[in-house]
């Protein structure tokens, strides 16, 4: 029961105690005799459906069985040599649509092996007493890059470009690296400082240089990088947000869900962080889902998500949908928002037309209904501002790249989110790092070994 129901946006609705337990691990971990247990009903298929069926590459079979042998130090080393952000994506990679959904157990009973709780237990394992190092740097090999955007995607470069022994800059306009992970997270789902401690195991390889606060188009140029370092690559995320289809004026009260999000994911006090009584989501996404949870963990007493189109073309899987649901979160369809009431520029609800769906695509229905509100979260998606990065060809409003990551500029990858054609998950923003991994890798190695032979066959010096 919220201690503190009054109309408004506000802290400290609950006690210290409801916090805790409101914001207390979404999806608690598996104990050593639950995983084994779990690990045991695997059938360590050859040619895994499973392992096809994540963006990664991660060999599940192998890293479970060696669980199921109590090898967890083995277990974690298969994730982390495939996904070297294999603790986070544990949390929050939508398995329930990839592997687990293409696990053999999934087809023949329903029940699926579950796989993102073994890969947390291995990798939690890991992290709690990480003992020798997995990874050794091979030497210096002369050759800098610089990567723009510390999140999943340039990490994932970072780290094994690092390991290869090239010199690696990396750069964010945040002041801490992590992109998504450490701003755009739910805390219910990684609860702690989890994804710090990530990254400072991944840095830890050697030959990554962090500078925070330096971001794109302010400090420093594409033009200066190209010109300053052998290869470039490109992560910096989605930076925009997308407006409404309204010129209607936004009062006191209506935010982005995005900047919520990150807002209580840095908060150090959550009794400090405040909520609304009657909170209004629009949008049917991952993000629209967890800023309405929140909103509802936070104690607000009603929140309600609203999303244009039906039901079943929720961009939210249904498993975040019946968590919403369990939450406390009431979810409403085919309903567009038409306008912000408000009171003194102070929003105290919003009006919705309904929705239908016809042959020539979403309709508006006619009627019309208000829900009182006196917070609103817009979660309506984001976009790639392209200015920082003027000259590199874009499809769809994002990054165009190829299979290995290159842009149409020589010299220059990119990768995650701000790229056309992604899954916009932590996990394909890593399938995106290693594959510009690899190909920077080959370019610079040809280069190296192009100018080892110039300097072969350079004619001697008769001085």
């Amino acid at each position: 029961m919220n201690t503190l129901d009054t109309p408004g946006i506000c802290p400290g609705r609950l006690t210290p105690a409801e916090y805790a337990r409101a914001f207390s691990d979404g999806d608690p971990a598996l104990s050593s005799p639950q995983a084994v247990l779990e690990a045991e009903r695997c059938y360590y298929c050859f040619d895994a459906p499973c392992t096809r069926a994540c963006p990664a590459e991660i060999d599940v079979p192998s890293f479970i069985q060696r669980i199921a042998q109590s090898n967890d130090r083995g277990a974690a080393e298969v994730i982390l040599r495939a996904n070297i952000l294999g603790g986070t994506c544990s949390r929050v990679c939508p398995t329930e649509t990839l592997c687990e959904q293409a696990c053999v157990r999934n087809a023949q009973d329903g029940r699926p092996l579950d796989i993102a709780r073994l890969q947390r237990y291995a990798t939690d394992r890991f992290f709690t007493s990480p003992g020798k190092p997995l990874f050794t740097r091979a030497a210096s090999s002369g050759k800098r890059v610089a990567i723009v955007g510390a999140g999943p995607a340039g990490l994932t470069v970072a780290h094994a470009l690092a390991l290869a022994g090239h010199e690696i800059d990396l750069f964010d306009a945040h002041a801490k690296p992590g992109g998504l992970n450490a701003y755009g997270l739910a805390r219910y789902k990684v609860a702690g400082d989890f994804p710090a401690q990530e990254v400072e195991w991944l840095l830890s390889v050697g030959g990554i240089t962090l500078h925070c606060g330096q971001a794109l188009g302010q400090h420093f140029t594409l033009a200066q990088l190209r010109a300053e370092y052998n290869a470039v690559f490109l992560g910096p995320g989605l930076a925009g947000v997308n407006a409404l289809d309204s010129d209607m004026p936004e009062p006191h009260g209506v935010h982005e869900a995005v900047e919520f999000i990150a807002e209580l994911r840095q908060c150090a006090d959550l009794s400090q962080m405040p909520v609304g009584r009657n909170v209004v989501v629009i949008g049917g996404g991952m993000t629209a889902v967890d800023a309405a949870v929140q909103a509802k963990k936070l104690g607000a007493r009603e929140v309600t998500l609203v999303y244009r189109r039906g039901e079943s073309q929720m961009k939210a899987s249904l498993k975040e949908q019946l968590w919403a649901k369990a939450c406390g979160v009431t979810l409403r369809f085919l309903a567009a928002p038409l306008r912000f009431e408000q009171q003194n520029n102070q929003l105290t609800g919003v009006t919705f037309s309904r929705t239908q769906q016809t042959d020539a695509g979403l309709m508006p229905g006619g009627e019309t209904f208000t829900l009182a509100a006196d917070m609103v979260l817009k979660a309506i998606g984001q976009s790639y501002d392209p200015r920082p990065a003027q000259g590199v060809a874009l499809s769809g409003g994002r990054i165009a790249v190829d299979e290995e990551g290159r842009t149409s500029l020589p010299g220059v990858w990119a990768g995650g989110d701000c790229c056309a054609g992604g899954l916009d998950l932590t996990v394909d923003a890593v399938r995106q790092g290693k594959a510009a991994a690899r190909s920077i890798m080959l370019v610079l190695a040809i280069s190296q070994a192009d100018a080892a032979n110039a300097t072969f066959f350079q004619e001697p010096s008769h001085g």
